[in-house]
């Protein structure tokens, strides 16, 4: 997975326009090669992260262990719908793969909103559901599947409005096609 994530966070992390002294959020870090980038451009910030994962957890934090040392990179074992951040603390935040194990009421998308400051941008990345209809692991009971309208539709069920957020597809190696969600924060998108 780590292989096929690499494309889509880096477009990701690039859409987020990250500034050196950033807090960034990563929603589902996996085995951490997103929060090491994420790390390097933020000199003066800090990075957050959490995966539901115990597992993921393990290995992330072996791939981040001088930054973790160091405190620029805490990492934890949680829920995408309970994060355990104040209102707007944070400027950036990456969701890469992990919209599709969101809650129906978007209650995930509602939290990351909530601590996510004015001006912020959260990028969410889900591959589109044309591509995961030909993947077997993805079935109706393991993943919610999105085409544009649906991942537009449900950002805008956690909060956002039409002029906070653009939902574009993208083409990836593999032939995978992709969606890469931009929400601002503020009055208006300009991404």
């Amino acid at each position: 997975m780590a292989q096929v994530n690499r494309q889509p966070n880096m477009l990701a992390i690039n859409a987020l326009k990250i500034e050196p002294a950033d807090t960034v959020l990563e929603l589902g870090f996996g085995p951490g090669r997103a929060t090491r980038t994420l790390t390097s451009m933020v000199p003066q910030g800090q990075v957050f992260g959490i995966d539901q994962s115990a597992a993921m957890l393990g290995q992330a934090s072996r791939h981040n262990k001088r930054a973790i040392l160091s405190g620029r990179v805490q990492l934890q074992q949680g829920r995408f719908d309970s994060l355990p951040f104040g209102a707007e603390t944070v400027d950036k935040i990456l969701a890469v793969n992990v919209v599709y194990f969101f809650r129906s009421d978007a209650g995930e998308i509602r939290k990351a909103r909530r601590v996510l400051r004015p001006g912020g941008m959260i990028a969410i990345y889900a591959t589109d559901k044309s591509t995961m209809a030909g993947w077997s692991f993805c079935t109706p009971e393991t993943h919610r599947t999105f085409d544009r309208n649906d991942l537009l539709a449900f950002i805008l069920s956690g909060g956002f409005t039409n002029t906070q957020v653009v939902v574009r597809s993208i083409a990836l190696a593999f032939h995978i096609s992709g969606l890469l969600a931009m929400c601002h924060k503020g009055p208006d998108c300009h991404l």
